[in-house]
């Protein structure tokens, strides 16, 4: 199954659920204590974890051999496979064929040697095994949920002693033993609206993050956050600062405040850093997130920056600077609104700067996007808020040559 790109923001708006009164049916009481004290593999400030999604070897034939051709297996720390589906409670393989079955070619292949017919492991899961052989300090983690497969998430949460179990039975298989280091979760989103709306109540996250720390036990435990900061919003909605003693690391989704789901506009880019006059919301941008969070009392440390390897756009555009009307996405290689940074470098130059972030007008289009020298300002803040490092969605939005990685690195 192909998922498709997160898209964050869309339906958040028309969701009218009253969230919040739920009750977290059937969890009991957290009892697990967050005792993690283990060093991790990179200092804080240096991770780089790149997500790899499994339907890339389809359509946009992004192989995990990519990773190691591009120069940017030597760059990551950590590397999420996304995504695995959340399902009946559980946690369930997403493509199996793409995991575990696909045979590669020798010329596919990471480590220059073909698939045979009767070798117990194939597919991706195979090929990020033989990249970790050359890169022995690489991590890998498996991703579960996303924009598609967040909505049984809620199910999970009314047993999470069961859905804990039953991630690491599936993460720790011994079929593929040695592919992952770690579970990152990607609830879109708890207590509030995304592809669907949740209604498992404020401490559903905490418990949940809880049983799985105290079943993966030393084993990494992360996961993808809200990158929304305004009042009664979604990072408001659950106990994010209680749930993070019990991650190694949060990654805030700082991108997607804006884009062509308001088909009308106001023009905006995707992922400011900062404010700017005329921003249509103030509080969407990346510092205003990372304030948030750190004003809740969750580490520095813990906190990634979060980076866009893609942009979104509008047609139907005659202002060249920001806040311009539209009528509609522009159109992309994949889908409507959003494009690879790979494809729009040169499809459409950046034109201008604006909130740390970079914008293009080309033609009736205008796009938002981060270049090597944006990204170059983002760390630039990520050293200054001293926070744990960057993360991005996702490899293979970049150039064959790594050009997005080596900015970050």
């Amino acid at each position: 199954m192909h998922t498709p790109h997160r898209l964050r923001a869309l339906l958040s708006a028309a969701c009218t659920v009253a969230l919040g009164a739920g009750l977290l049916a059937g969890a009991g009481t957290a009892t697990a204590t967050p005792t993690r004290s283990a060093a991790q593999p990179a200092a804080a400030g240096s991770k780089v974890v790149g997500y790899f999604t499994e339907w890339g070897v389809y359509d946009r034939k992004y192989h995990v051999k990519n990773i190691e051709t591009s120069g940017s297996a030597a760059k990551l720390t950590h590397i999420n496979y996304a995504f695995g589906n959340v399902t009946g409670g559980k946690c369930a393989m997403g493509d199996a064929y793409a995991a575990t079955d696909r045979a590669y070619t020798a010329d596919e292949s990471v480590d220059g040697v073909a698939d045979t017919w009767d070798q117990p492991l194939r597919g991706n899961f195979n090929q990020l095994l033989k990249l970790k052989k050359k890169h022995p300090g690489l991590k890998v983690l498996w991703s579960f949920g996303g924009w598609t497969w967040s909505g049984g998430f809620g199910e999970a949460a009314k047993n999470p002693a069961a859905f804990a179990q039953s991630c690491y039975d599936l993460v720790k298989n011994s079929k593929w033993a040695g592919v992952f280091d770690g579970i990152d979760i990607d609830w879109e989103y708890p207590n509030a609206c995304g592809n669907t709306c949740d209604t498992s109540g404020r401490a559903a996250y905490k418990n949940l993050m809880a049983a799985l720390r105290a079943k993966f036990g030393g084993a990494l435990v992360t996961a993808a956050i809200p990158a929304d900061a305004s009042s009664g919003g979604k990072i408001d909605a659950a106990d994010y600062a209680g749930a993070a003693a019990y991650v190694d690391w949060y990654n805030p989704m700082t991108y997607d405040y804006f884009g062509a789901w308001d088909a009308a506009g106001p023009t905006a880019p995707h992922s400011p850093l900062t404010s700017y006059s005329g921003i249509p919301k103030t509080e969407y941008t990346t510092s205003a997130t990372v304030a948030k969070l750190k004003g809740l009392g969750i580490p520095a440390s813990k906190l990634l920056l979060g980076i866009g390897f893609y942009g979104r756009g509008w047609t139907g555009v005659t202002q060249s600077a920001p806040g311009g009307t539209a009528t509609g996405p522009a159109a992309g290689t994949y889908e409507q609104g959003i494009d690879d940074y790979k494809a729009l470098r040169t499809k459409c130059p950046a034109t201008g700067t604006v909130g740390g972030t970079a914008y293009a007008k080309c033609g009736s289009q205008w796009w938002s996007y981060d270049t090597p020298a944006t990204i170059a300002t983002k760390m630039n803040y990520k050293n200054d808020q001293g926070l744990g490092g960057t993360f991005f969605w996702e490899l293979s939005g970049d150039t064959a040559s790594g050009e997005l990685i080596k900015a970050i690195k």
